[in-house]
């Protein structure tokens, strides 16, 4: 529908204008006196469109909004553009303009998106209307050298590639980043302790398992929490480490590469693309961001540590609370490198990336740090004029009893396991259904059927939750095939593809008209074809929703609803027994509905079947 909002914003502007050439008179540029406060009808009686901007200019004119609208409304009736849109507006209540699409304006935008690949989603345009938007840094996953993914990784890998397909599709050039935890005092204890217990893993590719590389990293960190004269030495190995000593860069070489293979295994199952970009990237950078903090003022030397004190952030006795960049012991923390990651992101090349916009995807227990680092970053004048500066918080992946995830003996749930428990089941359950059909099918079918039903079963219920909110896992509802679930939907896919090629038609929307799905001319008559139009218009809005607020529940939900109202259509009116023109328009909009889920879907990362 933005394409009609866009039109409709204009035209209703000019007639306000036009009816109160005064209000434009008196008023600024940046008042902005003529806001139609046009929105999507919140109910279809009142039309497509519901225009509030009569109410607003009520207090300025000193007319009551009712008159206000009516005059707007006779301006309008005099545009033949309006006209040629619009069916004549309706004053409502106090002063809203409801306003309806003209149904052959609805159905010539239905096959103008069936035309379209794209579906009628615009791309954005650059900043001068014909370059390329400036590219948008997406900072995800961030799993820790020598630890495995586990489900904590889960929400932030999964929300941060969602919104990657989202802003690339509108058009922006992303910068998919993993800022994985690959330097600092953690290498120190574990390349100590390895020394003493598998010297062989620091000087030899896979020597050890990562899950043994596990269990030595949690065993360095006790002895170095309990034992004085190791933390001593391990402090040691990470200056040697970051002096550059051939010795200990050849080991931190070894384990992040192992490390990192592993995580890409997982990465390959989930269709995730990233970059790594870790914290040792930056080490150069953060001598530089201390100096500068300095050389502005806002550096303050604290009980020997180098901190900014945060403005309007205080803690319990009343004090402003700092940010520390360099500790007493004039080593660097995550703040000071999250400085410099920021400031290298928004530098201009080939001094940085010249990002126009930087969105971190970390679970909602970071946001006071990344405010924090946030504020700071503005105050050092790091965060250029009109560039955006975004934290997108998540909430806990929790069990069935309302707490954070764990196995049975208490570990953290590995997301290899998670994953293979999630495919285990859908194969479960889709060898179930074909034995109560008596269906035989090919192995390779159902390991591919059940690989794509678990996996997309893990992202959507994960996609579907608003991300602020924590939410209780459970395969049993992931997999159910109704409700708001990732099967339903791929089934639906599989169904309205299915009534599109029994009546002839092809599903690909980039096709073109010249299918038998796409008449000449789309006629529609009955209501449930229309509530259906209406709601596939929908999607170019939900999409620039999503680009705009990082919420991809917001396109689940549109997706279910979608279904739902398409099932309410083929229920019923007839489709593949309907008669001409009527079943060709029919077909074209059951291609436009599984063209549309299919798109959607693969927006979140989930890719469709041909059949289940």
């Amino acid at each position: 529908m933005l394409t009609f909002l866009d039109a409709l914003q204009g035209q209703l502007r000019a007639a306000m204008e036009r009816a109160f050439p005064e209000a434009g008179q008196q008023a600024s540029e940046a008042e902005r006196p003529f806001d139609p406060q046009l929105a999507s009808a919140s109910r279809p009686e009142f039309g497509d469109f519901q225009a509030n901007g009569a109410l607003a200019l009520a207090r300025p004119l000193g007319l009551p909004p009712r008159t206000i609208a009516k005059a707007i409304v006779e301006q309008l009736a005099d545009d033949p553009a309006f006209g040629e849109l619009c069916e004549p507006p309706q004053i409502a209540g106090p002063g809203f303009i409801n306003l309806t699409l003209r149904p052959e304006r609805l159905a010539g935008e239905v096959a103008r998106r069936l035309a379209d690949p794209r579906l009628g989603v615009p791309t954005v345009p650059g900043p001068s209307g014909n370059s390329a938007p400036a590219p948008v840094v997406v900072d995800f996953s961030s799993p820790n050298i020598a630890k495995e993914m586990h489900v904590g990784h889960l929400r932030s890998t999964i929300i941060g590639d969602a919104l990657a397909r989202v802003l690339e599709f509108r058009g922006h050039p992303v910068l998919r980043l993993n800022h994985v935890g690959d330097w600092g005092t953690q290498f120190g204890m574990l390349i100590t302790h390895l020394k003493q217990v598998a010297p062989e893993a620091l000087t030899t590719a896979d020597a050890i398992d990562l899950g043994d590389l596990v269990a030595f990293y949690r065993q360095a960190k006790a002895r170095f929490d309990a034992d004085a004269a190791f933390q001593a030495t391990a402090r040691e190995e990470v200056v040697k480490l970051q002096s550059g000593d051939p010795i200990s860069r050849r080991a931190w070489q070894l384990l992040c590469e192992q490390s990192r293979r592993e995580f890409q295994q997982i990465y390959d199952r989930l269709d995730i693309r990233l970059s790594e970009r870790g914290e040792s990237f930056y080490n150069p950078l953060l001598e530089g961001v201390v100096a500068d903090l300095e050389g502005l003022g806002l550096l303050v030397t604290d009980d020997g540590a180098g901190c900014v004190f945060l403005e309007g952030v205080k803690g319990k006795d009343g004090q402003p609370l700092p940010l520390i960049v360099r500790k007493s012991d004039g080593g660097f923390n995550y703040a000071t490198t999250d400085l410099a990651a920021l400031r290298y992101r928004f530098a201009a090349p080939p001094a940085g990336d010249g990002a126009g916009r930087l969105i971190y995807v970390t679970d909602a227990g970071q946001a006071s740090h990344f405010a924090a680092v946030f504020q700071v970053a503005r105050r050092a004048g790091w965060v250029p004029v009109g560039r955006r500066l975004e934290h997108v918080p998540f909430g806990l992946v929790q069990g069935d009893d309302g707490k954070k995830l764990k196995t049975r003996s208490g570990d953290t749930v590995r997301l290899k396991d998670l994953l293979d428990e999630a495919v285990e089941r859908a194969e479960a359950d889709l060898r179930r259904r074909l034995a109560e059909e008596e269906r035989t099918e090919a192995e390779s079918f159902i390991r591919h059927a059940a690989t794509t039903v678990g996996i997309a079963a893990v992202k959507y219920a994960d996609l579907s939750t608003n991300r602020s909110t924590n939410y209780q896992f459970s395969f049993d509802r992931m997999l159910a095939l109704n409700g708001n679930t990732a099967p339903y939907l791929l089934y639906a896919v599989v169904r309205i593809a299915g009534i599109v090629r029994k009546g002839g038609a092809q599903l690909d929307p980039a096709a073109g008209a010249s299918g038998p799905a796409l008449p000449g001319v789309l006629h529609f008559s009955e209501p449930q074809e229309w509530a259906l139009v209406r709601e596939l218009l929908k999607f170019d809005a939900v999409i620039a929703e999503v680009e705009e607020e990082l919420l991809p529940n917001r396109l689940c939900s549109y997706l279910f609803e979608l279904s739902q109202v398409f099932n309410r259509f083929y229920d019923q009116v007839p489709v593949l027994k309907a008669d001409e023109p009527a079943r060709s328009s029919r077909l074209a909009l059951s291609r436009f509905t599984a063209a549309t889920l299919k798109l959607g879907l693969g927006l979140l990362g989930i890719p469709t079947l041909e059949r289940m």
